[in-house]
């Protein structure tokens, strides 16, 4: 029965890889600047992730705003996902169609400058020239999505992780160089498939951005992540190897004008030790007010 069960995982692995690393591992550019205390975001998109014949479709909603933590300023948001998996696989000469469709898990994203961010209104902020800034930050899922314990593929991981951070980013001209590290850390999902139990290690990552800013304040990006990590365990037998994936992407924001923006952003999978990888793109409007 278990050596039934592995094969079925790791048959659907590489979807269980796309609704459950989507989020945890996004290449975010910007994730240590300054902005004014009090601003707020507001973010409406689309995103699309596909691995082999699997598609992953996300409307996504989110909302941040700025904040002073101890002089200097730090951010908290909210994401909330909707998602679409569709796909077909053969296992055994059987063909299998995976679909969901429901939230998936929201995710808490907070991050906290310690050095070279100051907490300034939108009066102060307009001579504020940033040279390195260095920060953390805590994201963390919310296990509220939909999920089906008979159902090989969901859009819900039925567990949490949570994601401890750091990173830097330095100035240079119009140039914004961040890098930046994590590690995803797993509680177990005592429900797969019945009341069997799925476990995974963490995954630790790496990520870094080369930024390019223009006189309009639009703004591009070249991004790379590495990860490594993340063997998997079902019942306590392991199904899986350790991950190692490289990813490259770019992003690229417009402003429409002083409040609203949009932006685009692309990645792929350039290198993956258990076939897991996949590519995505997405667009989204942002809207900012606020800020005293």
């Amino acid at each position: 029965m278990i050596s039934h069960l592995c094969h079925r995982l790791l048959f659907g692995f590489a979807v269980l890889f796309l609704t459950q690393v989507t989020y945890a591992q996004e290449i975010e550019a910007r994730t240590y600047s300054n902005a004014p205390i009090g601003m707020n975001f507001a973010t409406a998109g689309i995103t699309q992730a596909k691995s082999g014949s699997y598609r992953l479709t996300s409307e996504i909603a989110s909302f941040t705003h700025v904040l002073d933590v101890a002089g200097q300023s730090g951010r908290v948001s909210i994401i909330l996902p909707y998602s679409e998996l569709t796909g077909t696989g053969h296992l055994t000469g059987q063909t299998i169609n995976a679909s969901s469709e429901g939230l998936s898990d929201p995710v808490v994203r907070t991050s906290v400058n310690l050095y070279g961010a100051p907490a300034l209104d939108k009066s102060e902020f307009s001579s504020y020239q940033q040279d390195l800034i260095v920060g953390a930050s805590l994201n963390a899922s919310i296990p509220w999505g939909h999920y089906n314990n008979q159902q090989l593929i969901n859009v819900g991981a039925n567990r949490w992780f949570i994601q401890p951070g750091l990173g830097a980013s330095q100035a240079l001209g119009p140039w914004r160089f961040e890098l930046a590290g994590a590690g995803t850390f797993y509680t177990g999902n005592t429900s797969y498939l019945g009341s069997n139990s799925l476990n995974q290690r963490p995954i630790y990552s790496a990520q870094t951005h080369a930024i390019y800013y223009f006189p309009s304040s639009a703004w591009i990006s070249l991004d790379a992540t590495y990860y490594t990590g993340g063997q998997s365990f079902l019942n306590g037998t392991a199904i899986n190897g350790v991950q190692e994936n490289w990813r490259f992407g770019g992003s690229a924001s417009y402003p429409i004008d002083k409040q609203n923006a949009i932006r685009i952003h692309a990645s792929t999978g350039v290198y993956s030790l258990t076939g897991n990888s996949f590519d995505l793109i997405g667009i989204s409007w942002q809207y900012r007010w606020g800020g005293s």
